[in-house]
């Protein structure tokens, strides 16, 4: 006949007593945070009205997306290339998953675990010898959270994963915003080099004319250095630019990989009414960025509202420090069968339980909860200044953006008017030389001035689609 022996006894009466203790404790001391509110924006008083370009006219509602914001179809490809495999935009999605893995295990810890639970002893003595073995399902120190410490703790690292997800988009707006930026470096440096290439031409035509009538006493000596001095100057200016190209490739290939053209390494160069001086369709490649009400382009930027969720999860990181100075309850729970006899596991009278509750309040320790909530505080301190500094950065970068827009579009219009009276100007020389009413003199200074307009009004017209760049990136673009 097996023995069978019911090692769970019911402990009512210690359940009863630790909760008639943990009651008025919990109802005395629990003094939950206040939910986190979004702090006023520390904004400058004249950000409403500072700039007139962000009229009621010109007011989206939503950041520009990138498909629609970029026209060339060989820089979509470049930034899709550059979204799929950057360094930088997979470390911030693995960031983003761990994040969210501990967030789902802060969640977890509030709930019971159960387990299933087998053991078997042996003991003995003087008298006798005995097994005892026991099967069942038990509850291993769940802890009920009366004064919020585990859900403080859960709320902290979910704002912390959504934290992440912002700081993820970021990387996400400043590689596009970055690929586009080098690309352009890569087209600008084409369309310099070809204005440095004419012009070297130009300037050495120039000098073997001048060298054909410095033979036949046409022309003195000084004119000849002087052609010979523009020469050299547009070497220097090719080899410059040439320089410059290969640094922007560099940068574009760090941040997009492998370029497509396997032959030069080198995405293919703008067509060439597009590079030029007067062409109009460089700036058709980017779509201007509107910019919304001011709170709005802040608040839409994912670094700000990563700043933001990172404050929430300071705060939430006090709520749980609060709670540590209160009783920590909990309650191990076990439902099974024992019997001193394999066989007789599970057989009828063999079934038992126990619920062993337990309340543990801190009284002594050196002062280590008292420095934890002091450092949370410090943290909470340092994300609300981390907020302020994320939301003025913002501030600023829209702002010079915006004055930039205005005063660069001035500045084109009136460079082009410059590049095209030298241009005319440089023109006439050549005819007054050839009729004899002008100096070889005038004619190289023409060119020269008419080179230098020009490049600068390809730098300028470059310099504006960079300035896009910036305000799409200032005002949070996706």
């Amino acid at each position: 006949m097996n023995k069978t022996s019911n090692i769970y006894t019911p402990r009512l009466h210690s359940t009863r007593l630790a909760l008639a203790l943990a009651l008025p404790l919990a109802l005395g001391a629990c003094a939950p945070l206040q939910p986190h509110q979004r702090p006023d924006l520390p904004l400058p008083p004249d950000w409403a009205t500072a700039e007139p370009s962000a009229s009621a006219a010109t007011l989206p509602s939503a950041p520009l997306p990138w498909v629609d914001w970029v026209q060339h179809p060989e820089l979509r490809a470049l930034i899709q290339q550059a979204l799929e495999h950057n360094l930088d935009a997979r470390i911030a999605q693995r960031q983003m998953a761990q994040l969210q893995a501990q967030w789902q295990q802060r969640r977890a810890a509030q709930g019971p675990t159960l387990a299933a639970a087998a053991d078997a002893q042996r003991t003995g003595g003087d008298s006798a010898t005995g097994n005892l073995y026991r099967a069942g399902m038990l509850v291993s120190s769940w802890e009920i959270d009366f004064f919020g410490r585990l859900q403080s703790l859960s709320e902290a690292a979910r704002a912390q994963y959504l934290a992440s997800a912002e700081a993820e988009r970021w990387v996400r707006v400043s590689l596009v915003s970055g690929v586009v930026a080098a690309w352009l470096e890569v087209q600008s440096a084409h369309a310099l080099l070809e204005v440095s290439q004419r012009t070297l031409a130009n300037h050495e035509a120039s000098l073997r004319l001048v060298q054909l009538r410095l033979q036949h006493g046409t022309a003195s000596a000084l004119q000849r250095q002087h052609s010979e001095a523009l020469v050299q100057a547009a070497r220097v200016a090719q080899a410059r630019q040439q320089r410059q190209l290969q640094l922007a490739l560099h940068q574009l290939q760090q941040l997009a990989g492998p370029l497509h053209d396997p032959s030069t390494s080198t995405p293919a160069p703008l067509p060439s009414d597009t590079r030029s001086a007067n062409g109009k369709q460089t700036l058709a490649l980017l779509q201007p960025v509107a910019v919304g009400l001011p709170s709005e382009v802040l608040l839409q930027r994912p670094d700000v509202r990563a700043a933001e969720n990172r404050l929430a999860a300071a705060q939430a990181q006090i709520g749980a420090a609060r709670a540590a100075f209160f009783p920590r309850i909990a309650l191990t729970a076990q439902l099974g069968s024992a019997s001193t006899e394999l066989a007789g596991l599970f057989a009828s009278g063999s079934w038992g339980w126990t619920l062993a509750p337990q309340a543990l309040l801190p009284l002594f320790d050196y002062g280590a909860n008292r420095a934890r909530l002091a450092a949370s505080q410090a943290e909470r301190d340092i994300a609300l200044l981390q907020y302020e500094q994320a939301i003025q950065s913002a501030f600023k970068e829209v702002r010079d953006a915006l004055a930039s827009q205005t005063f660069m579009q001035a500045e084109y219009t009136a460079q082009q008017a410059l590049w095209q009276a030298e241009s005319q100007r440089a023109h006439l020389s050549a005819r007054l030389l050839a009729l004899g009413s002008a100096s070889q003199l005038e004619l190289l200074d023409a060119q020269r001035s008419a080179f230098a307009a020009e490049q600068q009004l390809v730098q300028l017209r470059f310099a504006l689609l960079q300035n896009r760049v910036a305000l799409y990136r200032a005002t949070g673009g996706h």
